[in-house]
């Protein structure tokens, strides 16, 4: 199927590893000219030359998003290198994991800021550009925690949450614009960071049997965890103009993880 991409202009934040890393790599081969966004330059420079390897085009913006200045200096590095930005994907965000009574009011802030606000950000500096040119694409990367919270991660899994509300409540702001406004879900994937835990535990290499030991923390009926690329392929179809009708929903990508028909 053609996603009929190419050419679209996309910002990916955090894609110099894990995730955003393979949403901005899938983009690009479907002929999207992607920014890659990160706070490393040595990592932002290895993602874009692996892109224009391969035959895309990728441009990389450096910056923090957790503040103002941070925003504006990824902003307009990204709209420097390609004219504009037709896709958004906030994939940008932190983890902490420690648990209710560990998790002071000072993180809950501070991740709140990083997870929630930093989107908030980029869709007030790139969306009214869409607006005017009457396409666009704003992808909310969120979490299967955020409708199933787990107590070892209050203050993330409530992030999530936010950011599926935040998704849905740009739809219903952008309708009639042209611009469509979707959350993802992921459950349990392997990532780098998953992998670095897996090697101080010194299992063995293997993605299948990682796989399968991932999904003991998060148990599916899939029976596995997920890998990036199952997350790029559901960010990608979201981003194209075949997904229309698709509009202020929350597309669940968990193996079954989330126990719900909504």
């Amino acid at each position: 199927m053609d996603l009929q991409l190419q050419d679209k202009r996309a910002l990916v934040t955090g894609s110099t590893s894990g995730i955003g890393e393979a949403i901005a790599k899938t983009l690009a081969e479907e002929g999207v000219k992607v920014v890659v966004h990160g706070r490393r330059l040595a990592e932002a420079e290895r993602v874009v030359a692996q892109i224009t390897q391969a035959g895309g085009t990728a441009a990389y913006a450096l910056g923090d998003l957790a503040t103002d200045a941070g925003a504006d200096q990824v902003a307009e590095a990204a709209l420097a290198a390609f004219g504009a930005i037709d896709i958004l994907v906030n994939n940008a965000g932190a983890y902490p994991a420690q648990g209710w009574f560990t998790e002071l009011p000072e993180l809950w802030n501070d991740v709140y800021n990083t997870n929630v606000a930093s989107m908030v950000r980029m869709i007030n500096r790139l969306v009214p550009g869409m607006q005017e040119r009457q396409w666009g694409r704003v992808i909310a990367i969120a979490s299967g925690v955020a409708t199933k919270p787990q107590g070892s991660m209050p203050a993330y899994s409530a992030t999530k949450a936010a950011n599926i509300n935040l998704a849905v409540s740009l739809a219903m702001s952008l309708g009639g614009s042209g611009v469509t406004s979707n959350a993802i879900s992921p459950g349990i994937i392997l990532t780098p960071g998953t992998d670095e835990m897996f090697d101080r535990m010194g299992v063995e290499p293997d993605r299948g049997t990682r796989a399968k030991i991932a999904a003991q923390y998060a148990p599916n009926p899939a029976g596995r965890a997920g890998f990036p690329q199952e997350i790029a392929n559901a960010t990608v179809f979201l981003a194209s103009p075949r997904a229309d009708y698709i509009n202020g929903a929350n597309l669940r990508v968990d193996g079954g993880y989330v126990p719900t028909v909504n």
